[in-house]
Order: C-alpha cells, then sequence, then structure tokens
C-alpha cells in the first residue's frame, strides 16, 4: 500500500543517514591531510559560483537591469545609480566577475575591443594646448602646430590584430602621440624602443595570426623601468588559459566578442587593471567618452561566460589535433601554433600560459590553394573574428588584416597565402576530413 511504501522510504533514508554518519566518523585527521585542497577555486568553477553583490534576490541568472535612468532618492541625494552610462548593475556584475578571473583590482566593459583599446590611448599626453581669453569672457581654444610638443610615445608590436594596427597607425598619430613599431619577441628590439617619453608598451602574446610569443614578464620590467604601462591584449588566450596582470602587465584587454561570450552574438571589450588610480583614470574615460557596455549585451556576455572554461578545452583540443594533422600534411608549408613542441616559441609560451589556446595559422605556398581550402570546407564558416563555439576559417591578408598596407604586411611576413582557423566544438575528426577533401581536390 501506499502507507507501506512511504514508511519503507524513510527506513531507507534513515539508513542512508546512519551510512553517511558512519563513513563520516571514520574519516581520520591523517585522510582529511591526504586531500589536495585547493586554496583557490578553479576558473570552471568560479564561474559557475559567482558572487553577485549587485542582487539583492540571489538569482541564479544574473537578472537583466534594462534601463536609462533611476529614481533617486531625494532631488540632492544619489542613490547608488543614477545613468546607466555612468553604472548599472548588470554592467557591474559582468566586470566585477572579470576582475576576480584576471586577478585585476578593477575591469571595466566596453562597447567593443576596440573602444577598450582606444581608453587606453586618451591616457597619454598628445601635446600643449594654449587657451586665448577674448572680449566678453569667450575663452577660444587653439591648438598651433608651432606650439606642440613632442607627444607621448607607443611602444607596440608589430604583429597585431588589423584594427589595432589602424588605430595605432592611421588615428593615434593624429594627436601628436608618437607610435614606434617594433618586432616583440625581440628583447633587444624593444629595449632599443623604449625612451623616458614611453608611456604605454603594447604587445600581443600570442600574436594574432602568426603566434609569435613575447617575453610578458622582462617586457613589463624593460617597461616599468621607464615609468610606463604595460598593455597585454590578451583576446587570443582568455583569462582561462593566461593572466598577464601576474606576469608585471598594467592593462589587460581581452575583445570580449571572443572566447568570454563564446558565440559571435554580440560586441563587447574588457579592460582589467592593476592600481586604483589608473582604475579611476579609466572609468573617467569609459564614462566621459560614452563606451561603456549596454546592459543587454553585458547579460548576453554573463550568459556565455559561464561555459567558457568548457567552451575554450574543447577547441584548445580540436585546435591541437587539427595542427599536428596539418603540420604533417605535405601541402602546408608551415603551421604557425604555439602548441606545437617545435614551435619557437613553446616553451616560453608554456611558461606564461596554461595551454596554446583554439587560433593558429598555416601557410601552404599557394594564394590559389589557399583560397580553395577556405571556400571549399562546408564545417568551417568564412568569417573573421574567432572564439566562437563554430569553426572559422580566413585568410587574414584579405580580411581581418586587410587594413594593413601590403608592402607592411610583407615586411613582416603576412603572406597572403597564410590561412587563419579558429577551432569550434565540433567533432575533430569530421574538421580534419573536410580538411582533407579540400587538399586533396585544390589545384596542384
Amino acid at each position: 500500500t501506499w502507507e507501506k511504501k512511504q514508511i519503507s522510504s524513510k527506513s531507507l533514508f534513515k539508513l542512508s543517514c546512519v551510512m553517511e554518519k558512519s563513513i563520516a566518523n571514520s574519516t581520520t585527521p591523517d585522510c582529511l591531510n591526504a586531500i589536495d585542497i585547493k586554496e583557490e577555486a578553479s576558473v570552471a568553477t568560479l564561474l559557475m559560483n559567482m558572487e553577485n553583490e549587485f542582487d539583492p534576490f540571489d538569482a541564479l541568472s544574473t537578472p537583466l537591469y534594462q534601463t536609462a535612468t533611476f529614481k533617486q532618492p531625494s532631488a540632492i541625494e544619489n542613490g547608488p545609480y543614477d545613468y546607466t552610462r555612468s553604472g548599472n548593475p548588470t554592467r557591474d556584475a559582468l566586470q566585477s566577475l572579470l576582475a576576480k578571473l584576471d586577478k585585476a583590482d578593477r575591469a571595466f566593459c566596453f562597447t567593443s575591443g576596440m573602444a577598450a583599446l582606444t581608453a587606453v590611448t586618451h591616457l597619454l599626453k598628445t601635446g600643449n594646448v594654449r587657451y586665448w581669453p577674448l572680449s566678453l569672457g569667450l575663452i577660444v581654444v587653439v591648438l598651433f602646430k608651432n606650439f606642440v610638443s613632442i607627444g607621448d610615445e607607443i611602444v607596440a608590436g608589430d604583429d597585431v590584430y588589423g584594427g589595432s594596427d589602424r588605430l595605432l597607425s592611421q588615428v593615434v598619430p593624429r594627436s601628436g602621440v608618437v607610435v614606434k613599431r617594433v618586432n616583440t619577441t625581440s628583447l633587444d628590439e624593444v629595449a632599443a624602443a623604449i625612451g623616458p617619453r614611453t608611456k604605454l608598451v603594447w604587445l600581443e602574446s600570442p600574436t594574432n595570426p602568426r603566434q609569435q610569443i613575447s617575453d610578458i614578464r622582462k617586457i613589463a620590467e624593460m617597461a616599468h623601468a621607464q615609468g610606463a604601462l604595460m598593455l597585454v591584449d590578451n583576446s587570443i588566450m582568455s583569462p582561462v588559459l593566461s593572466r598577464p596582470l601576474e606576469l608585471g602587465a598594467d592593462i589587460v584587454m581581452h575583445s570580449a566578442t571572443k572566447f568570454i561570450a563564446g558565440h559571435s552574438d554580440v560586441m563587447a571589450g574588457v579592460l582589467a587593471v592593476k592600481g586604483e588610480k589608473l582604475a579611476k583614470e579609466l572609468y573617467f574615460l569609459q564614462n566621459s567618452e560614452g563606451s561603456g557596455l549596454a546592459p543587454f549585451d553585458c547579460w548576453i556576455c554573463l550568459r556565455g561566460i559561464k561555459t567558457m572554461a568548457l567552451r575554450i578545452e574543447k577547441q584548445q583540443e580540436n585546435a591541437r589535433k587539427i595542427a599536428m594533422y596539418l603540420s604533417s600534411h605535405p601541402r602546408v608549408k608551415k603551421v604557425y601554433y604555439a602548441g606545437l613542441p617545435d614551435h619557437p616559441g613553446h616553451h616560453l609560451h608554456f611558461s606564461q600560459a596554461k595551454g596554446a589556446g583554439s587560433v593558429f595559422s598555416f601557410i601552404t605556398g599557394s594564394v590559389a590553394l589557399s583560397k580553395h581550402l577556405v571556400e571549399t570546407t562546408k564545417y568551417f564558416s568564412i568569417a573573421v573574428s574567432f572564439g566562437d563555439v563554430k569553426s572559422l576559417i580566413s585568410m587574414p591578408c584579405f580580411m581581418s588584416h586587410a587594413s594593413i598596407p601590403a608592402e607592411v604586411r610583407e615586411a613582416r611576413g603576412l603572406t597572403e597565402d597564410l590561412v587563419r582557423i579558429s577551432a569550434g566544438i565540433e567533432d575533430a575528426d569530421d574538421l580534419i576530413s573536410d580538411l582533407d577533401i579540400a587538399f586533396r581536390t585544390g589545384p596542384i
């Protein structure tokens, strides 16, 4: 009967409790000491157990505060939020989590990675501005070429994302900031470029798309010796695989469009920083320039970031298998992937990162063959960007790095036959088979 089943269930529950108590009592201190107790949870666990101090109701999914403005307690007192440009609980929840992941004092979310990088360039001084008082109490601001002093300097890597290159070569110099481009894999070149006017050293490691590795620790020391800040674009690694702030960097930038959000459904950028003074300066710029990430976009990032560690684990596994396949293929001239043991920066990379990630490139020696590969594969989508759950393929010289003049690309080793792959979460064997068919049918 139903009553007997209930009694039986209660008896089983009591028996289970007794067994658990017995097991607990039998656990000796020696046994407990043998357990590897971690001081800090892994990134995967942190992502699933974020403490949202900005939600009074402890919702498992962070609430979306889709509002432009907030009601204030009185005419002369402001509450914790007044206008979403200046702050929003959904944005604060995302920024708080990202700061924790990057071991930063503060993190700030912008409308894109380029908006984040632009804010950093505005930390620099551009020259002398003359203020001339006129009659009637008016003031006009005049910037005379003859009075402009040499501005601050940026020392930047010569192998960076195409959008960053455009900002550094075509936009930043307009304001009087001097930009020096160097091969950041060469410590001698970096040391020669950094001087008293250098205020910012900017690099990627690994670089996009040629996977060049720079010594973040030593370059940070060089920058700090001259009083300069060090910025690392960590988009290709994410906080799961690398934490440049722990290596000496002052600012870490992520294009959250990539691995953080992970589904190509939002554009976002992140700056994670050390030091309260620097944090206040960047918040001032974020607020003044109106470049803070919108609440809905923050919410999309918060939804995607929960699976970031899991996604990256699978993407990296796929990338390693595909890179190994390509490195032994007779029609591939070279594979650029720090995860391969024969990569010249392999050991340095793994001294400052936990993995090689899922973005890599290769050359075939033939633009026609590379074009055929990109256009023939059916499981790789032809698209710029990376870090998506979907596998992507592209030819950087014609896509993500097309804004760099051809002669500059050639001088930097960016050849037109270069193919970039961002491995997704599909079955690796299917992806390899897809590439193999494309190679077999390609032009000789």
